[in-house]
């Protein structure tokens, strides 16, 4: 809670960012299980099932650091009232 009501914009707006990234986690989390979970039924041995479930982690990974950016127009001196 202090690192989050040190950084700019007030913990309210903190706090909807940090659960808008759990959000994010938790569908990238439930897509590896699922790619997981079918390359573990469709391919029995094999090079993909070797290398296929870390290159799909990389790959969310990459797009959890894509898609878990606050969003544009989010900076602390741009007023986001109505």
């Amino acid at each position: 809670m202090t690192v989050l009501s040190l950084r700019p914009g007030g913990l309210r707006r903190q706090l909807r960012f940090a659960a808008r990234r759990l959000r994010i986690i938790v569908v990238l989390g439930g897509i590896y299980v699922f790619a997981n979970a079918v390359v573990r039924v469709v391919f029995r041995d094999g090079p993909i099932v070797d290398w296929g479930p870390p290159a799909l982690a990389v790959v969310l990974a990459l797009a959890f650091v894509f898609l878990g950016q606050d969003p544009p127009g989010a900076e602390a001196g741009e007023a986001t009232r109505t």
